[in-house]
């Protein structure tokens, strides 16, 4: 004889484990909470440049400078933000109007733009971002690279109303 597998026991166990498993809030998808705003980095406003264009790519490229934009909170990626991006490069300065650009943030809150080669300046190789569309509080970042022959660099911005 074949052992009954929808017994009394296993509907009962079934059920409370369901109970418990949505009380304890597993059926809702996960969300970041009290996800704090990044602060703007010293130096990072250095050369900056209120309304660069938004570009498909700054100069002749080879480099890649891409992030992420989410809203403080609850992380909730944000579309269509602008971020600035300029730096020292191959082909310019960081204070050169042709080595700044800007970009928008798609459906899931990424950016990525093409530039020249980032090289050092005052010894360290680096790039320059800013959020800076009103929105949100503008923020400025200046990462540094691990290495100059590195070909990218990434920049996560986390964004507070303004």
């Amino acid at each position: 004889m074949a052992p009954d597998l929808l017994t009394r026991r296993t509907l009962l166990a079934t059920g409370s484990a369901a109970v418990v498993t949505g009380a304890s809030g597993f059926l809702v998808p996960a969300r970041a909470k009290n996800l704090a705003p990044t602060p703007s980095m010293r130096g990072g406003a250095n050369n900056y440049r209120a309304g660069a264009p938004i570009v498909e790519r700054i100069g002749g490229g080879g480099f890649w400078m891409s992030g992420t934009v989410r809203r403080a909170g609850d992380g909730a990626p944000l579309e269509g933000q602008r971020i600035q991006i300029w730096a020292h490069t191959t082909e310019g300065h960081e204070r050169d109007p042709h080595s700044h650009g800007a970009t928008l943030t798609d459906a899931n809150g990424v950016f990525r733009l093409e530039m020249p080669q980032i090289v050092p300046a005052f010894g360290q190789a680096h790039g320059h971002l800013a959020y800076d569309s009103g929105d949100f509080e503008t923020v400025f970042l200046r990462p540094l690279m691990a290495s100059s022959k590195d070909t990218s660099l990434e920049a996560h911005f986390v964004l507070r109303p303004a």
